[in-house]
């Protein structure tokens, strides 16, 4: 597969290296296979220095070079780099979109409604190699191609395909979900300081707390309601500390979080 795919980015920000920088890593390409385009010297600069590969200020010679072309900008600016190089997307060209809340109706709309594409959504874990990601593919798009980007995601962490419809649930999800754990994480943190901790022995120990957590549920394929109930002891201190965390509304606040953010990735979509 190395040997004939090239991928090109439209947009080198942070997620564009961090997704080139897997791919790279994973071996699915080397780095004179990934190009990156991006407006802001500094960007392109950046790309460069983490992944090794080349970088240029035209979106269109990103088109002209690469096979699979990664649509990595801003959701207001979707529609007019993609104006701007739809005279050089052929049938040869995969479009993959993490442009998030853009739906692939728009994007076709942009190109051509025979154009080959795949919207995605990943996260920023993707930086450490961890990112939950989804995708749907787009009506014209092939086989091959949904295979394809199944491998591209699970090298920088886990992938679902999904109808394009549940995209913005995962969008409220894992998409905004790792602002959610962060939160959680300073909030223990903080707990540990007020019970004497040290600060940075105290976020160390809630960040690993988490980590360890989630590697349970991922590994053993327990319900997080049973392993919660392997470390909740009758009369415990456990079972104290989830009492305050029910009066908190702590599962009710993260469910209308979700909602929340699925809701305003819909607007985003349609605007």
């Amino acid at each position: 597969m190395s040997a004939k795919l090239t991928i090109g980015f439209l947009g080198a920000g942070k997620m564009a290296t961090a997704l080139a920088r897997g791919f790279i890593r994973a071996k699915i390409v080397t780095a004179d296979q990934v190009l990156a385009s991006d407006s802001v010297p500094a960007a392109r600069a950046a790309f460069a220095k983490e992944t090794k590969a080349k970088v240029v200020a035209s979106n269109v010679a990103v088109v002209q070079a690469a096979t699979v072309v990664f649509l990595a900008v801003k959701p207001d600016q979707t529609a007019p780099v993609l104006t701007e190089v739809r005279d050089h997307f052929t049938a040869a060209h995969l479009l993959i979109s993490i442009a998030a809340g853009v739906p692939i109706v728009k994007l076709e709309g942009v190109l051509a409604p025979s154009a080959r594409v795949i919207r995605v959504m990943p996260n920023t874990p993707a930086l450490v190699g961890e990112s939950a990601t989804a995708f749907a593919a787009g009506k014209s798009a092939r086989l091959a191609d949904s295979a394809l980007t199944q491998k591209l995601f699970a090298a920088v962490g886990t992938a679902f395909q999904v109808k394009e419809s549940l995209l913005d649930a995962v969008t409220g999800l894992s998409g905004s979900g790792p602002a959610y754990v962060y939160l959680f994480i300073e909030g223990l943190s903080d707990g540990g300081v007020a019970a004497g901790l040290p600060r940075d022995v105290a976020t160390r120990l809630a960040a690993q707390t988490v980590l360890g957590g989630a590697k349970m549920v991922l590994e053993t394929g327990q319900h997080p309601g049973a392993l919660k109930d392997m470390v909740t002891s009758p009369g415990g201190t456990t079972i104290e500390g989830l009492h305050e965390l029910e009066k908190g509304k702590l599962r009710g606040t993260l469910m209308s979080a979700v909602r929340a953010a699925t809701e305003k990735s819909k607007k985003l979509g349609q605007g």
